[in-house]
């Protein structure tokens, strides 16, 4: 079995560090990645969540903000939840298993390649 999920675009939010209460660090965001078709000539865009932990969450918190071009790999999880209301609801998430730098917030139609993952920045790694 597959379950491989791979996205680029861009924070919806400037990601923010937490602990849960066994110590171990996550942060969660969304992603805003633009379709490629235009519907009656207005762009649109789906939003991500994505989940990311350990040193995934500690480099995101550290180096991406709002606006922030990032491709994202990782697999997909679904889990459910009751909200404030009682109610029973599903979130699907992309659980990040490796990040990357994709350019600056001017650049147009930036690439990923040659940009090194997290593993390979050396003050990262505990």
């Amino acid at each position: 079995m597959v379950n491989i999920g791979v996205i680029m675009g861009r924070l919806t939010a400037d990601p923010e560090l937490r602990v849960t209460p066994s110590g171990t660090k996550t942060t969660s965001f969304t992603v805003a990645v633009d379709r490629r078709f235009t519907q009656n000539g207005e762009r649109q865009a789906d939003f991500i969540d994505v989940v990311a932990w350990r040193h995934d969450a500690e480099f995101i918190c550290k180096n991406f903000r709002k606006g922030t071009m990032i491709a994202v790999q990782g697999r997909l999880q679904s889990r459910s939840y009751k909200d404030k209301n009682g109610f029973s609801r599903k979130a699907l998430e992309l659980i990040a298993d490796a990040v990357s730098f994709c350019g600056d917030k001017g650049a147009s139609a930036p690439g990923c390649e040659n940009i090194p993952e997290y593993k390979d920045i050396p003050e990262v790694m505990e």
